[in-house]
């Protein structure tokens, strides 16, 4: 684990209120991490309902699949997450390991298999010590409290520099929910369906499929919407608990008008976290946010931004304060969707460098320079074949982190 902190994080941890329903303790049990918490244990209480997206990487990890299908029942008790080894690439080892650690948790909160959700995340191909995790079960079970919300955020942590937290308040038909979550990454990130590993709780009283929707179309613009290296992760976790405790009335339409300020609270809350996770990137130095309009279609959108957003010239362009924006007209053109060349407009920090095909006459490049020494790049491209725009969010590339993944194992 990194030791500098990212020049990008925040200020310091959220406040998290305690959510009724929820509890949360944490473990030192030394699977990797010497000296440090590496075990996170939630227990949530009876009626607690849960929705996940996961990774859809062809060498997904053992606790995606069990948490794929506990899910399917609609309920949960108790969310077991390890750092350090992520049970990846282990074979009938790794499957062995999470249904022991999910019958570690059925005596320990005499719950039912499936209302517990596992997962891991560290070093690929490496079998997981599972017994140190069940081992550890009643001693951190005697631990839970409502308030351990950092440490829960950073007892997951990997390469992180800082623990990832938000919180929100939102009204539904009247009734105050509360909305917390955590999230953990900096490497590794390349979103397909979830990212990284992060867990997002609430009070509201919503049936597992409402859940289900809020969150699918939530992180399809916050956490599949950022980019670190372009790589997905084996082990991409992101599941929503709701225990019901703020008492409001069910509400089983997710389209249903009085879902409009919790949608939105949720909506703002997991934007946050998938902002903290690229601002945590391995080495980052600058937050960047690609905007593309005048694509063909919201797809074709979104696969440009993320070219310009993954391109490593793009990427050590903004790590060397390098005004290239030429280096944007290649992503562009390297995305396989429809661009026309000769209407093409780019901006850098909201002034205009290139339109219709060619450099702006008379570009004095000043004002453009002074904007990428700061710490938050904005850019923009219109594509000039239609209506359809698109956000994403990244960060430089720089020789920490060469230096961070270089020395991962060692």
């Amino acid at each position: 684990m990194s030791t500098a902190v990212s020049p990008l994080a925040p200020a310091a941890f959220p406040r998290l209120p305690a959510l009724a329903g929820v509890r949360l303790a944490t473990h030192a049990c030394g699977i990797r991490y010497q000296g440090r918490t590496d075990l996170l244990l939630v227990e949530m209480d009876a009626g607690t309902t849960v929705a996940g997206v996961y990774t859809r990487s062809l060498t997904r990890s053992a606790p995606v699949d069990w948490c794929r299908a506990a899910q399917k029942q609609g309920g949960a008790r108790v969310l077991i997450v390890n750092s350090g080894n992520a049970n990846a690439f282990t074979g009938a080892a790794g499957i062995a390991s999470v249904e022991r650690t999910a019958a570690g948790a059925v005596r320990t909160f005499g719950c039912r298999p499936d209302e517990v959700f596992i997962a891991s995340t560290g070093t690929i191909g490496i079998a997981l010590p599972d017994d140190r995790i069940t081992d550890a079960l009643p001693a951190a079970a005697a631990k839970l409290s409502p308030d351990l919300w950092a440490e829960a955020a950073r007892a997951i942590m990997t390469t992180d520099t800082f623990p990832k937290g938000a919180t929100r308040t939102a009204r539904i038909d009247g009734v105050t929910v509360t909305i917390n979550g955590f999230a953990k990454g900096a490497g590794m990130i390349a979103p397909d369906m979830a990212t990284m590993l992060s867990y997002v709780f609430t009070d509201a009283a919503l049936p597992a499929p409402v859940l289900q929707s809020l969150l699918s179309k939530g992180c399809e613009r916050s956490f599949n919407a950022i980019t670190v290296d372009s790589d997905t992760s084996t082990s991409d976790t992101l599941m929503l608990f709701a225990t019901g405790k703020a008492g409001n009335a069910p509400v089983t339409d997710p389209a249903d008008r009085r879902l409009a300020d919790f949608r939105a609270k949720l909506n703002d809350l997991l934007l946050d976290l998938a902002h903290q996770v690229v601002k945590d990137g391995e080495g980052a130095t600058k937050f960047v946010e690609v905007t593309v309009t005048g694509a063909a279609g919201a797809r074709a959108a979104k696969r440009i931004a993320l070219a310009i957003a993954n391109s490593p010239l793009v990427k050590t362009a903004v790590a060397g304060e390098d005004a290239n924006w030429g280096r944007v007209v290649a992503a562009i053109g390297k995305s396989g969707e429809k661009a026309d060349r000769d209407r093409l407009s780019i901006r850098i920090g909201g002034v205009m460098v290139a339109r219709d095909g060619e450099v702006v006459p008379g570009y004095d490049e000043t004002p453009v320079t002074a904007h990428m020494k700061g710490s938050h790049i904005v850019i923009e491209a219109d594509v000039g074949v239609g209506r359809n725009r698109a956000t994403v969010w990244t960060c430089d590339l720089t020789h920490a982190y060469i230096d961070i993944n270089g020395s991962y194992r060692t």
